[in-house]
């Protein structure tokens, strides 16, 4: 079992930047492969941006592309996405999640969430215009 919170969202006016957090607990961090998603009122749930166990492999939804970076500390069980350029269409709930399974390089696969085992509760990202 894994443990994820979230943290680090708030309100930010567009072209800012949020540095966002996911504080994992439980079984060893550094054997899952760990993502981040959005989910806007009525839409679904959207994938944002992952990165490989040791960290050595990151990728992204293209919306995103250049302007998030995640990255993770395996000695503090701590994932991040930095969010730089912020706009308005970037407003979403943002959550964290853990995949125990083995490397997929195909993005129809990494971007599913079904492949994701575990989820924290999410922060509220909210950009102005």
């Amino acid at each position: 079992q894994v443990q994820l919170v979230e943290s680090g969202g708030g309100l930010v006016q567009a072209g800012g930047s949020l540095r966002l957090s996911c504080a994992a607990s439980g079984r060893t961090f550094s054997s899952y492969t760990m993502g981040w998603f959005r989910q806007a009122p009525g839409k679904e749930r959207e994938f944002v941006a992952r990165i490989t166990k040791s960290g050595s492999i990151t990728n992204y939804a293209d919306s995103v592309k250049g302007r998030f970076t995640i990255s993770r500390d395996n000695a503090k069980n701590t994932v991040y996405l930095q969010m730089n350029t912020l706009k308005p269409e970037d407003t979403a709930v943002y959550l964290c999640a853990a995949d125990g399974g083995p490397y997929v390089g195909n993005y129809y696969y990494y971007s599913r969430s079904s492949r994701y085992d575990y989820w924290g509760q999410g922060t509220q990202v909210t950009v102005s215009s």
